[in-house]
C-alpha cells in the first residue's frame, strides 16, 4: 500500500502481509478449536439471490457427524440471515439458539449415534448489503448486489464449521437476475431460464463438487467474457470497466498455470475459472476451479503477484489443506512461496531476493512462539497471518536451499499427490522430504516448526599466508546467538582471483571453519546467496515499518508513529520510515509535521523508490489544501518527472495538476 486508506489497512490487519496481496481468506477467529467436535462433510444448497432488494433465501442439507450421545450442536452462521425452520432427516422441526455471533446451538430431537451421519435442513433468509455486522469486524465478506454479487465461504452464509479444516462436497443451486452469470466450484451445467420468488425473470445455475474440499464461494456478476489463452481451459469474466484488460490477464494466469502444473504436478482439475471482485471486499479469494481478484488489482502490477499466489492454491489449500491450525504453514506458506516461485520464474533471481526481504520481515515481526503452536492465536491476527504465510514461506525457501532444486520439487509433488484432496500434518510433509531428498531433516523442521528466533551471523577470521607459492589459507569463526541451532550455510571467500564457495556446518553459538585460496581474500560474505532467515540490521527497520503499518491499521496512530520512530533510529536515512510517518500526521491533519516528513523522505536514502514520487504528492496536496496552488502544481510537476507510475502516481499527479485536490472526507 502506498496511500494510506482506511478500508485497505482493515484488510491489511485481516489478511497479514497485505503489501503485496495476500490471498488466503483468514480462519474464523471464532474456530480456534485445532478440530472440531462437529465434522461437516456435504452440503445440498438450494438458494435465491435478489440484487433489487440484497436478499437471500436459502434452503440447506447438512450431512455431519457429531460426538455420541451429544445434548446440543454448533454451526457458525452469518449475524445478518435468520434461520425460518431446522428439521431432522425424519421431517422433526428442531429448537435452537442463536449467539451474539450468529452461531446456532441445535438441540437433536434424538440422540446421536457415534460415526452415523445425521442430515439436517436449514431453512433461511436475509437482506445482505454488506452494511450488517459479519462473522470478521470490518469486512465484507459476503454482499448481494450490482454488477457483482458475492458470497464467500468465510461469510458462513451456510451453517458452517471446521473452517479451511474440516473438508466437504457441496451441491449448490442458486437463482439470480436474468443475466448475470454465476461462478462456484464443481460441473456448472447451462443455465436455464426461471421465475424468482419476485415474480420477475431469472436465470438457475447448478454446481456439484464431489470432492472432499472447499467449494463453499458463490460469485455472481454481469461479466464480459470468457477471456482465454493458450488451451483456453482457464477463462477470465470481467466487468465492462475492466474489460480491456482481459486478454492480458488471461495470458497471465495461463502462464501461471502452467508454471504450477509443471511445478507441483496436474490440479484436481483442469478447469479454472478467474473472476473479477469488486473493490470492497477481500484482494483476493479461492474455491476449487475458481480464483478472484479485485478489479483494481488486475490492471496493477503488484496484480501478477497476487493472481500467482491465489492460483497456487488451487494446489495448496485446494488439493491439500492443514489437518490443524497448527499446520497452517504448510498451505499458507506454500501458496505465498509459490508466488515467489514464479517470480523467480518471470523476473528472474533477483526479484525474488528483493521480495524475499519483505518476507524476512513478514516472518520474524512476531516470531513469539513456535508454528507448532499456531493455533493458540486468533487466526485473523498479524501474529498468525505473519507465522503462517510470511514464516511459513521461508521455511519452504529453507528446506529448497538445504535439499536442492530437484529434491524440493519432488518433495512438493510427492506431497500433492499423496494427500490428494486430503488434509496433512507438519510430521508427514517431513516424512515426504526425508522420503524425496534422502536426508535427515528433523534438525531442519526441529529449529524453525518448533522452535523461534532467527541467527545473526558475526564472522571473524585471520588470514594467514601458506609457504612454496600454496596461496592462503582463512582460518575464522561464525558467531551467532541461538544455541540450539544447527544448519548448512553457505560461505563465499572473494579473493583477488576465483571466488571459493563452500557450506560449512553452523553448530550452537560459535563454529569454526578452514578455507584454502590461491588468491588473498578480499571478502567473506555468510550466506551471500540469502537462504537463511536471519536477523540484521537492515530487517529490524524493515519489521518496526511492518508493525507500524498493521497499528495504523488497527487504528492505533500512536504506537505506530512510535515503530516508525524505531525505524528512523535504527535507520536515520529510510525514506519509507518517514514517508509512513508523513501518512500518519496527513491523516491526522498535522500539515506542517506531515511536509518535514513526507520532504526526510525526499532526503533519505530513497528505498523503496516510489517513495519520491507519491512524497511529492502528498506535498502538493497539502499546498492545495492550505491555499498555495503554485507551490502545489511545482510538486506534482516533479512527481510527473520521475516517471514513475507506481499505483498509478504519474496519472494522478496530472489528474491534481488539471484540478487542484480537495479534502476528502476518508483523509
Amino acid at each position: 500500500m502506498i496511500k494510506l486508506e482506511t478500508r485497505l489497512s482493515r484488510l491489511f490487519v485481516a489478511l497479514g502481509m497485505l503489501a503485496m496481496g495476500l490471498l488466503m481468506a483468514a480462519p474464523l477467529a471464532a474456530q480456534r478449536a485445532d478440530r472440531s467436535a462437529l465434522k461437516i462433510s456435504g452440503y445440498v444448497i438450494d438458494a435465491e439471490i435478489d440484487t433489487s432488494t440484497h436478499h437471500l433465501a436459502a434452503k440447506t442439507v447438512v450431512t455431519f457427524t457429531a460426538p455420541e450421545n451429544a445434548e446440543e450442536v454448533s454451526f457458525g452462521f452469518h449475524p445478518a440471515l435468520k434461520v425460518t425452520k431446522i428439521s431432522d432427516e425424519a421431517g422433526k422441526v428442531l429448537t435452537g439458539e442463536r449467539l451474539a455471533d450468529g452461531t446456532i446451538r441445535v438441540t437433536p430431537a434424538a440422540p446421536l449415534a457415534k460415526g452415523q451421519a445425521a442430515h439436517w435442513t436449514f431453512e433461511y433468509e436475509g437482506v445482505i448489503t454488506g452494511n450488517e455486522d459479519g462473522p470478521v469486524e470490518g469486512l465484507k465478506l459476503a454482499a448481494i448486489q450490482e454488477p457483482i454479487t458475492y458470497l464467500l465461504y468465510p461469510a458462513r452464509w451456510f451453517p458452517m464449521t471446521g473452517y479451511l479444516v474440516d473438508r466437504f462436497t457441496a451441491e449448490i443451486h442458486i437463482r439470480v437476475p436474468q443475466g448475470m452469470q454465476v461462478f462456484a466450484s464443481g460441473n456448472k451445467g447451462a443455465s436455464r431460464p426461471v421465475k424468482l420468488a419476485s415474480g420477475k425473470a431469472g436465470d438457475e445455475y447448478d454446481f456439484n463438487w464431489s470432492k472432499p474440499g472447499f467449494p463453499g464461494t458463490v460469485i455472481a456478476g454481469r461479466f464480459l467474457g470468457p477471456f482465454t489463452a493458450g488451451p483456453g481451459n482457464v477463462k477470465v469474466y470481467l466487468t465492462v470497466s475492466h474489460q480491456a484488460a482481459g486478454n492480458q490477464v488471461a495470458q497471465t494466469v495461463a502462464k501461471q498455470y502452467d508454471f504450477f502444473t509443471e511445478s507441483f504436478g496436474e490440479a484436481e482439475t483442469s478447469h479454472m475459472n478467474v473472476v473479477e471482485l469488486p473493490d470492497d471486499t477481500l484482494p483476493a479469494v479461492w474455491a476449487p476451479e475458481l480464483a478472484a481478484i479485485l478489479g483494481s488489482r488486475i490492471t496493477d502490477k503488484s496484480g501478477v503477484r497476487l493472481l500467482a499466489n491465489t492460483i497456487a492454491h488451487q494446489w495448496w489449500g485446494s488439493e491439500v489443506s492443514p489437518r490443524t491450525y497448527n499446520d497452517a504453514w504448510i498451505t499458507n506458506g506454500m501458496a505465498r512461496y509459490g508466488e515467489l516461485m514464479y517470480l523467480e520464474e518471470d523476473s528472474g533471481r533477483n526479484a525474488m531476493r528483493s521480495a524475499l526481504q519483505d518476507v524476512s520481515a513478514g516472518a520474524l515481526a512476531y516470531d513469539t512462539i513456535p508454528l507448532s503452536s499456531a493455533s493458540r492465536l486468533s487466526p485473523f491476527s498479524p501474529e498468525f497471518q505473519s507465522m503462517t504465510l510470511e514464516k511459513g514461506a521461508m521455511i519452504f525457501h529453507m528446506l529448497r536451499g538445504e535439499i536442492g532444486d530437484k529434491a524440493f520439487l519432488a518433495t512438493l509433488k510427492g506431497a500433492l499427490s499423496q494427500y490428494t484432496d486430503a488434509s496433512l500434518r507438519g510430521d508427514d510433509f517431513e516424512k515426504v522430504a526425508e522420503a524425496q531428498s534422502q536426508q535427515q531433516l528433523t534438525p531442519f523442521f526441529a529449529q524453525w516448526i518448533d522452535g523461534t528466533g532467527a541467527p545473526q551471523f558475526k564472522n571473524k577470521y585471520s588470514v594467514y599466508r601458506l609457504g612454496n607459492n600454496k596461496g592462503f589459507r582463512t582460518i575464522g569463526e561464525v558467531n551467532q546467538d541461538l544455541d540450539l541451532f544447527r544448519m548448512p550455510v553457505e560461505l563465499r571467500v572473494e579473493t583477488d582471483g576465483k571466488t571459493e564457495t563452500q557450506k560449512i556446518d553452523v553448530v550452537g553459538t560459535d563454529s569454526q571453519y578452514v578455507v584454502d585460496t590461491f588468491g588473498r581474500p578480499r571478502r567473506i560474505s555468510i550466506d551471500p546467496g540469502d537462504w537463511v532467515l536471519k536477523s540484521t540490521p537492515d530487517l529490524q527497520v524493515r519489521i518496526a515499518i511492518l508493525k507500524g503499518q498493521q497499528l495504523v491499521a488497527q487504528g492505533d496512530l500512536t504506537a505506530a508513529l512510535a515503530e516508525y520512530q524505531k525505524a528512523l533510529e535504527a535507520n536515520p536515512q529510510s525514506s519509507l520510515a518517514s514517508y509512513r510517518i508523513g501518512e500518519v500526521l496527513f491523516t491526522q491533519r498535522n500539515y506542517q509535521a506531515s511536509v518535514n516528513a513526507y520532504r526526510d523522505a525526499l532526503r533519505g536514502d530513497d528505498e523503496p523508490r516510489w517513495t519520491e514520487v507519491w512524497s511529492h504528492i502528498q506535498i502538493g496536496k497539502i499546498f492545495d489544501m492550505t491555499g498555495q496552488r503554485d507551490r502545489a502544481v511545482n510538486e506534482y510537476r516533479l512527481a510527473v518527472q520521475t516517471n514513475d507510475n507506481t499505483q498509478g502516481a504519474v496519472n494522478e499527479a496530472r489528474q491534481y495538476l488539471q484540478k487542484p485536490y480537495q479534502r476528502q472526507d476518508s483523509d
